[in-house]
């Protein structure tokens, strides 16, 4: 019997191209714009399998309508979108991507961190606006990098990538606060494990990389952001919903931190009259963390074998609850 796979976005050609070669049916979504979530529904009772990423909202509801999923594969590293207590209690595998973007993500952070230091952004502004004037010894001065402290609030793949190149380029000392200890890390970059509120109050700069839970949701928050150095900065390239967005803003805007670069917003997309494009100390991006060819076209190859893999011999190469499925 022919698979039938709905695709809800025009994912990169790499994944779809395997697919193809392997005689699935493919239903690719062409609208310039997302599924409602009835289109999502009705369009995938129609179909055995779902790759979708993480603006596909997959919960209860859409799960027990279609229970007759028999994988759903992501094309993401965070799963926030799927409810996976229920996927699992219907027995249906969630795969997704993880490490595809690690390098791409990581570069982001970097130059987020940069851009902050250095006012990168409000500094092109100056320039677009007609500001540029004479020489101003003390004006719009950033801060320098070199042997500051960088501390990574979950040192996984992208948080390891991160500490690396600061380490490399800056002789940056590595803190970071985990649920558990990544001690083949600590003995790569020379890290220290810290207790949370060490870390916010040792760090120079605090580049979040941990997952998106309900212990993280907005954690990040005013009480949170009191406890960092007012010279410190803030780098988010994980999830909006991991920081409180109008706290950030407060902060900011009290000198209780440096700055803040994000890829990602709470909520998403941001607002463009969000006072933190309009700051000095803040650089914002739409999401683009694992925005490179190489990236996109690894997470497309990734999502499209936890397919073939689970059609050919009833294993996922990247899953979220192998506990779905057979011994």
């Amino acid at each position: 019997m022919e698979k039938r796979i709905l695709v809800t976005r025009q994912f990169p050609k790499a994944g779809l191209a395997l697919l193809e070669n392997e005689n699935f049916h493919l239903t690719q979504w062409e609208k310039a714009r997302p599924m409602t979530s009835f289109e999502l529904m009705d369009q995938a009772m129609n179909h055995h399998a779902l790759f979708c990423t993480l603006t596909d909202r997959i919960d209860q509801g859409f799960l027990d309508h279609c229970r007759h999923l028999e994988i759903i594969s992501q094309f993401a590293v965070g799963y926030d979108n799927i409810d996976i207590h229920t996927a699992t209690r219907l027995g249906i595998p969630v795969g997704f991507t993880p490490d595809a973007m690690s390098e791409a993500t990581a570069d982001i952070a970097f130059g987020l961190m940069i851009a902050v230091a250095r006012k990168l952004f409000f500094l092109h502004k100056t320039i677009i606006n007609g500001q540029w004037g004479f020489f101003n010894p003390t004006g719009n001065l950033g801060c320098e990098l070199k042997h500051k402290t960088l501390g990574i609030f979950g040192l996984g793949r992208i948080g390891v990538k991160m500490a690396q190149r600061c380490k490399s380029a800056y002789g940056m000392e590595i803190l970071y606060h985990n649920r558990t200890r990544n001690k083949v890390a600590e003995k790569l970059l020379d890290a220290s494990y810290v207790d949370f509120n060490t870390l916010l109050s040792q760090s120079d700069v605090l580049s979040v990389h941990c997952a998106l839970t309900p212990e993280t949701k907005e954690l990040f928050n005013r009480a949170v952001f009191k406890k960092m150095k007012p010279s410190a900065i803030f780098i988010n390239t994980a999830r909006g919903p991991i920081h409180q967005e109008q706290d950030l803003i407060l902060a900011i805007k009290a000198g209780e931190i440096w700055g803040t670069g994000l890829d990602v917003t709470n909520p998403e997309p941001m607002q463009p009259d969000n006072p933190l494009l309009f700051m000095e100390n803040a650089c914002v991006l739409p999401h683009v963390g694992s925005g490179t060819l190489e990236a996109r076209d690894q997470m497309s190859i990734l999502a499209a074998m936890n397919i073939i893999e689970f059609y050919k011999n009833g294993r996922v190469p990247h899953i979220v609850n192998p506990e779905v499925l057979k011994p």
